[in-house]
């Protein structure tokens, strides 16, 4: 029996080399996983003296050889096979562990070169690797250094069952087209912009993603869920560090998401910003020079609806407001720190799962399932100033009304569509989201926030068709509107404002979110 072993992530490789000795294999190496095992006291076959050829090319070619690959590929139950092989002295090969080149490691350094990246395209190894897994009732294919365990003791006691083979094959397949989903992404990235759409939406397409949870169950109990994250990306939710707290479900991950992103969004203004998340939309949000004072704000939004949520923070979170967050019920914070004396108070909640995270790339694509498929995107991140935005009506703003107009229109950006946003003074004052008719969202916005309602401005992510929706504004007690604008009646619609004292702008920009 025969094993060959050539793996560039060598954990706990030489405990398994010397299973498979324990057990009768013969070991095959190359490179530096030969030198490494005979640095621990084994015997190595070296490749080379198998192929009777030498490595070249900088060692690009070692395994790429009959006499390697009709090891791998030959099926021992088929006559002409064996015949074909014992005539030209080819030897089989029984089991195979082999990982590849670190190319994501490789393109994640700032000053990586196109050369180096192409130097650390493995090309031996997966073709060795599919051998094998195309082969696997006659060849064990092992990909993951945490299967060694598991497969050493399968071999030593009696040999490794068809199931198992089988599923260590669909994991070696599954490696190698990961493998090849990163190499096709860092080559098609250049020139994936929304200017060259065959670029960015090529004719055929995969992601690769890494598992890193397995919560108890999906959106509902009967539902099953996975968590991955993006090969290379450090930070998002799905990389936070849980500082405190039960497991987190599917859901929370989702949620804190979402609480996490609108935190983030208003960074650049150099303030602190809270966000209150509830099913994916945030029913409190804020930004103040004042920590405390924007939670304060964040909460005062919608207080019903913030007991269960989710906060998120876009700075380390202070003793005064962890000590300002006493009595309210949350499922998690999520924040990209906490002092010690914030952290102290916090773990006193039994439950609340307390979330430590940095911010993550933007990705390239968003990506939703439907039936037979999925859509594909470009992500809602275009960069808009308020400056740029039209005044449609009479009345004109004021400095303060067009503040709480950027504030407001970042805010309906977060929500669900058809998304409405009642805002003054940088605080949500109340919002309607997900529904089938723009008035209604503005009649729920406008009830949520109540006798706050008075003096906000109002935006909508989406025009108004008619001019129902501002007379529900200005009834609820709106002064100021924001909305893209673009519809067939928008005449109508601003001689409404007009007639009701409002002011509005027009962004001519939409930002649905479904």
């Amino acid at each position: 029996m025969r094993a060959l072993l050539s793996a560039y992530d060598r954990t706990g490789l030489v405990d398994f080399a010397k299973t498979l000795v324990e057990a009768g294999f013969e070991l095959l190496s190359t490179g530096g996983t030969a030198n490494e095992l005979k640095n621990a006291g084994l015997d190595i076959t070296e490749v080379a003296s198998v192929t009777g050829a030498p490595e070249i090319l900088d060692g690009r070619v070692k395994t790429l050889h009959p006499r390697i690959h009709g090891g791998l590929l030959g099926k021992r139950s088929n006559p002409a096979h064996v015949a074909e092989m014992k005539k030209q002295g080819i030897e089989g090969i029984d089991v195979v562990v082999n990982n590849l080149y670190p190319f994501q490691q490789t393109i994640s350094k700032p000053d990586v070169s196109l050369d180096d990246a192409l130097e650390n395209i493995d090309i031996g190894g997966p073709a060795m690797t599919r051998a094998a897994a195309k082969n696997f009732p006659d060849v064990v294919i092992v990909v993951d250094p945490s299967d060694y365990a598991t497969v050493g003791e399968m071999i030593v006691n009696g040999g490794v069952s068809m199931d198992q083979r089988r599923r260590l094959a669909a994991k070696a397949f599954q490696h190698v087209a990961g493998y090849d989903t990163l190499i096709s992404a860092y080559l098609r990235e250049p020139d994936a912009t929304g200017d060259d759409k065959t670029a960015l939406f090529p004719e055929e397409i995969t992601f690769g993603w890494n598992r890193v949870a397995i919560p108890r169950y999906g959106e509902n109990p009967h539902q099953a869920g996975g968590i991955y994250v993006t090969p290379g990306e450090t930070g998002g939710i799905v990389n936070a560090k849980q500082l405190h707290g039960i497991d987190m479900s599917y859901l929370n991950y989702f949620d804190a998401d979402a609480a996490w992103v609108s935190a983030n969004s208003y960074q650049s203004l150099g303030q602190h910003c809270v966000s209150v998340v509830k099913h994916a939309n945030p029913c409190g949000l804020a930004i103040n020079a004042d920590q405390t004072e924007a939670y304060r704000n964040a909460l005062a939004g919608d207080p019903m609806s913030a007991f269960g949520g989710i906060v998120g923070f876009n700075n380390v979170v202070t003793a005064e407001t962890a000590t300002a967050m006493k009595g309210v019920l949350y499922d998690v914070i999520v924040a990209p720190g906490y002092e010690p004396e914030a952290l102290e108070i916090l773990q006193k909640r039994r439950r609340t799962r307390v979330l430590e995270t940095k911010p993550s790339a933007t990705p390239l694509l968003n990506v939703r399932n439907v039936t037979g498929g999925a859509l594909i995107q470009q992500p809602d991140d275009i960069t808009e100033v308020s400056s740029s935005w039209t005044v449609v009506t009479k009345k004109q703003p004021t400095e303060q009304q067009l503040n709480d107009m950027a504030f407001a229109w970042k805010a309906c950006q977060l929500v669900h569509s058809n998304a409405i946003v009642f805002a003054r003074d940088s605080m949500l004052k109340g919002m309607g989201a997900g529904q089938p008719n723009r008035v209604m969202s503005v009649y729920l916005a406008g009830r949520a926030a109540g006798d706050d309602a008075e003096g906000c401005v109002m935006a909508s992510d989406a025009y108004f068709p008619f001019p129902d929706g501002i007379e529900s504004a200005a009834e609820a007690g709106a002064v100021a509107i924001v909305q893209p604008g673009g519809s067939v009646k928008d005449q109508e619609v601003i001689d409404a404002a007009d007639r009701l004292g409002l002011v509005m702008l027009f962004t001519g920009t939409r930002h649905f979110n479904h």
